[in-house]
């Protein structure tokens, strides 16, 4: 048996005991269509709770018998934890605005979470919102356990004012091929530009890989998942290629190995960034962005990117779930994707978002490479044992490209074949 981490082996131990420690689920025929007082956890980005206040007091002005409260999800060391343990203890909310893909298999190991996909109208409504890209989202039994509800897509910003100093071109960046964008960054740092070219988190955190290997992957395999019919996928061509450019830029100096204390980006010190639309209010009062995709070892174009997608979730300790689903419904209807774009700048799962909001984009142009760009995403495997999966990932990554102590290669080969006992210990979904 390959180790699992902690946090893993507790959840698992505790939800076999969650029925007899907890308060036990309402019966789920009654519930599905009773209606009455709910209430919603959102995240604790402040723009989010802005609107998510302003949505729930339009819902409950026209709703008094359904009343909705609204409230951050409780605190603990990632939100991911917290619902976990209002799993077990049979407190969770009825929604959760903030549920991340990767922990719906844990959330559904723990029978935490309602199926959406069992309301007469669910899929159907779901997949006319998100469109293709809701297939992604479908668990082992082909239900939906999660709405998508709005990506981040990863992309490049890059700071112009720093590219000018360097002597680069700052509106037409030679980024597009791993070439470039290794001379690109060379020029930058050795010009004395900047620190760093780029800047991201060295850290062995489970979910680092989304903003450094994942994107990149993304692209490069046209659209492959880390996982895909119960196989790694990274151990290829593709996933080569990501390993030895990001390698270089380690080697060279061109990204630390070392954390920085706050916002690279926003502080100077590095040129560029991988992130999602989500960053471009926090850096436009002090940087003068651009957005440019990631890069591929070609340039090609039509490439892919990481979602960074978070979902809404129903949980089974929802007593009325006819109003949980009528309400997730008007969340996500045309205009509250519209008032949550507005007041966020992140991007509704929607099939006709540039269409559907052309005023937000002609006043927003940084924004529109991202709508443009969301339109292309990929999203996490949905596999029992995300969590670990990942962190073995990132262990493999940590030691081989950050540090350079043993070859990209090998590591590739080895995290595939331990992924690979990962999912058979778990048991592959698919």
């Amino acid at each position: 048996m390959l180790r699992r981490t902690a946090y893993a082996l507790l959840v698992l131990a505790l939800a076999g005991t969650a029925t007899a420690c907890g308060r036990s689920a309402p019966d789920p025929a009654t519930a599905a269509d009773a209606r009455g007082p709910i209430t919603v956890w959102l995240s604790n980005n402040a723009q989010e709770v802005q609107w998510g206040k302003a949505m729930v007091a339009a819902w409950n002005k026209h709703h008094p018998g359904q009343h909705v409260t609204a409230q951050q999800i409780p605190a603990g060391k990632t939100s991911e934890e917290a619902i976990s343990a209002s799993i077990i203890a049979g407190t969770s909310a009825c929604l959760a605005f903030n549920t991340s893909p990767a922990a719906v298999p844990t959330f559904q190991k723990q029978n935490g979470l309602v199926s959406l996909s069992d309301f007469p109208d669910g899929d159907a409504y779901i997949t006319k919102r998100g469109g293709s890209l809701t297939g992604q989202y479908k668990s082992a039994d082909g239900k939906f356990y999660q709405l998508p509800w709005k990506s981040n897509p990863v992309m490049i910003l890059y700071n112009k004012k720093l590219f000018k100093k360097a002597g680069l071109d700052p509106e037409h960046p030679k980024l597009a091929t791993y070439k470039e964008f290794l001379q690109t960054s060379r020029t930058l740092v050795h010009s004395g530009a900047a620190k760093a070219a780029i800047w991201p988190s060295p850290s062995s955190d489970f979910f680092q890989p989304w903003y450094d290997f994942y994107p990149a992957f993304a692209a490069q395999s046209g659209g492959k998942q880390l996982i895909e019919n119960g196989k790694p996928q990274f151990d290829s061509p593709a996933g080569r290629h990501v390993t030895d450019f990001w390698r270089t830029l380690y080697k060279e100096k061109l990204a630390p190995q070392e954390a920085y204390p706050g916002d690279s980006l926003n502080d100077g010190k590095a040129a560029m960034a991988t992130v999602g639309p989500w960053a471009v209010s926090a850096y436009k009062n002090n940087v003068d962005i651009g957005v440019a995709p990631v890069p591929t070892a070609d340039g090609g174009a039509g490439k892919y990117s990481f979602s960074d997608e978070k979902s809404v979730s129903m949980f089974s300790s929802c007593e009325n779930r006819g109003t949980a689903w009528d309400l997730l419904k008007f969340a996500t209807s045309a205009q509250q994707d519209g008032a949550f774009l507005t007041a966020t700048g992140q991007m509704p799962m929607r099939t006709d978002l540039t269409s559907k909001y052309p005023g937000f984009f002609t006043a927003e142009p940084t924004y529109k490479a991202f709508a443009e760009q969301a339109e292309h995403v990929v999203e996490v495997p949905n596999v029992a044992g995300s969590v670990d999966i990942w962190q073995t990932f990132r262990d493999a990554w940590t030691k081989s490209v950050v540090f350079g102590r043993e070859s990209t290669r090998s590591a590739l080969r080895d995290a595939s074949s331990d992924i690979t006992g990962l999912i058979n210990e778990y048991g592959d979904p698919s």
